[in-house]
């Protein structure tokens, strides 16, 4: 039975996660984190109830001492960690020229400081333990490949997150540590709310999406699901799209108008 770590679980993707993780029945323990400590015990206690245990820890991913803390608590409450998720983000809609340093540094220290701490530390502690090794996942974006105008902070980190899963997986192989990302495309969470109450946006959006849908936060935990299992033992520095088909270059797929033009021929 395996013990994890999932950052950012309070809510959205990261809930769906831990939640997937406890029904697989193959975890005794889960860490639950987030920056709202009534949020985090919530989901701690459902994933008791799914009769797993649960530890919940308020830390802010962006300092690096609640990173350490974090890891620290929980290799001391489990004996182990077998999985890491990084999973904690943060995103803010803000044109190229009145982005701030405090903006840029805010953006970057939790979707790209925060996951080289926590792996950093995860790490000294799968070298250790025994059985030696263990898994982690970051979670992306789309965006990590699809430029995202007002969100150039939050891009650059995503992009910086993949070369990073892949050189960790590189460096980290010898110990038997396996480093891959998840990235998600439009998927309904609170992060993406404006999709649900804004139908105008959502049409916008679902033209860039082949299987013409958003995505749900369980058909992410799914993929995360498989890479933290036995059945991904020989996968390691990948990346995975989840996104409906976001980064397949859309416009150029075939829609009614091509076979309205082929059945004219």
């Amino acid at each position: 039975m395996k013990i994890a770590i999932v950052t950012g679980s309070s809510k959205g993707i990261g809930r769906a996660i831990a939640l997937t993780f406890a029904k697989s029945k193959g975890y005794s323990g889960i860490v639950i984190n987030g920056r709202k400590m009534d949020e985090v015990r919530e989901v701690a206690d459902e994933i008791r109830g799914e009769g797993c245990d649960s530890l919940a820890i308020e830390a802010d991913i962006s300092n690096e001492n609640d990173c350490i803390r974090l890891v620290e608590e929980a290799n001391k409450a489990f004996g182990r960690i077998d999985v890491l998720v990084n999973n904690a983000g943060i995103q803010t809609d803000v044109p190229f020229e009145e982005t701030t340093t405090e903006e840029w540094y805010k953006i970057i220290g939790v979707d790209l400081t925060g996951p080289f701490v926590c792996s950093r530390e995860v790490a000294k502690h799968m070298e250790k333990q025994h059985p030696k090794g263990g898994c982690i996942i970051n979670i992306s974006s789309v965006h990590q490949t699809i430029p995202k105008p007002h969100y150039i902070p939050y891009a650059t980190s995503k992009a910086g997150v993949e070369m990073m899963t892949k050189t960790m997986a590189l460096e980290l192989a010898k110990d038997n540590i396996r480093v891959n990302l998840v990235a998600p495309g439009a998927i309904l969470t609170d992060m993406n709310i404006e999709l649900k109450e804004n139908k105008a946006e959502l049409e916008k959006v679902l033209k860039q999406i082949p299987i013409g849908r958003i995505g749900t936060p369980e058909e992410v935990a799914n993929v995360v699901e498989f890479l933290a299992s036995d059945k991904a033992s020989y996968v390691t520095g990948a990346s995975f799209f989840v996104d409906g088909g976001m980064t397949l270059y859309p416009n150029f797929g075939i829609g009614p108008e091509h076979d309205a033009q082929r059945h004219s021929k």
